[in-house]
């Protein structure tokens, strides 16, 4: 069983930024896509972005150009840096691990808010 701990979440003003980070008690990154998911009162759950195994990434739209996922090998942690934040970007954020014919993890998630 795999587990995944986030943290780094907070409050923050608009316009600031945050580091989130995902370790994961096993060294998964070579089998594993790692995805950050955010999910806001009364919304769906949404795909933030999303780092291949080969290192390509995929962000939404709506974080395209603020939002940078990366992965520290090393320690087996997943980052999400976040700048210019919108209140609109208030959310719980929780980190997957998905790969075909494998179970999939998820994380308990950290709060991010965005207020002034």
């Amino acid at each position: 069983q795999v587990q995944l701990v986030e943290s780094g979440g907070g409050l923050v003003q608009p316009g600031g930024s945050l580091r989130l980070s995902c370790a994961a008690s096993a060294n998964i990154f070579s089998n594993y896509t790692m995805n950050w998911y955010r999910q806001a009162p009364g919304k769906q759950r949404e795909l933030v972005a999303t780092i291949f195994r080969e290192d390509s990434t995929v962000y939404a739209d709506s974080v395209k150009g603020r939002f940078t996922i990366s992965r520290d090998g090393a320690k087996n942690t997943v980052h999400l840096q976040m700048n210019r934040l919108e209140p609109e970007d208030t959310a719980v954020y929780i980190c997957n691990a998905r790969a075909s014919g494998r179970p999939s993890y998820w994380g308990q998630g950290t709060q991010v808010t965005v207020s002034s």
